[in-house]
């Protein structure tokens, strides 16, 4: 099975190709929309700005043809800014709207030092498949806040209780950085790449 990952200008894109290469994966790093009508599986990885990524998204053509891929089943991994941007919108920025697959938004810490670095643990929930309640690596200064809270597969804490990680159908998302992660990363990822999504 090969792997398609997007590239959309910016992302952590080398942390997560070394990550596949260490595990064996075949993949493909494209910002073509054809490619990725045709995956298999889809990672989009973290980091970068909610309206950068939103701008060449649409520029690109990406973020219909990742919908469509979504609706049909594909199983897709967000990692960090690819959870926050399944979303309606984002304070980082008003007005921006995201791929809107999932209802809620992306919410700004308001407590602590911003971002939160470093490693975090999570409490999982009854909608879990992939995590366990082990720490994990966190760069980030926003939040998603689900409409629908049974999506949630997996809680942190940073001054207050915020969604880590959602599940819905084929569509696996976490705010950490399975990458940056350690051992406990490596083998999430592997359960996301051996899961057969109904």
């Amino acid at each position: 099975m090969k792997i398609t990952v997007v590239d959309y200008g910016a992302g952590n894109l080398k942390s997560i190709t070394n990550m596949l290469e260490n595990l064996g994966c075949e993949y493909i790093l494209t910002d073509n929309p054809d490619e990725i009508l045709k995956a298999e599986r889809i990672i989009f990885p973290g980091q970068g700005h909610f309206e950068q990524a939103m701008k060449m998204l649409n520029k690109k053509g990406l973020a219909d043809c990742i919908k469509k891929s979504v609706e049909k089943g594909i199983p897709f991994l967000g990692i960090c800014l690819g959870l926050q941007i399944l979303f309606e919108e984002s304070e980082e920025a008003p007005g921006v709207k995201g791929l809107s697959i999932l209802k809620g938004k992306v919410k700004k810490f308001t407590e602590g030092k911003i971002p939160q670095i470093g490693w975090n643990r999570l409490k999982i929930t009854k909608n879990n498949t992939f995590l366990t309640n082990d720490y994990y690596y966190f760069v980030n200064s926003y939040y998603v806040k689900p409409d629908d809270k049974w999506i949630v597969s997996a809680y942190a804490n940073y001054h207050m209780d915020f969604a880590a990680a959602v599940e819905y159908k084929n569509l696996v998302a976490m705010q950490f950085h399975p990458e940056k992660s350690g051992e406990i990363g490596y083998i999430t990822l592997q359960k996301w790449l051996n899961y057969k999504a109904n």
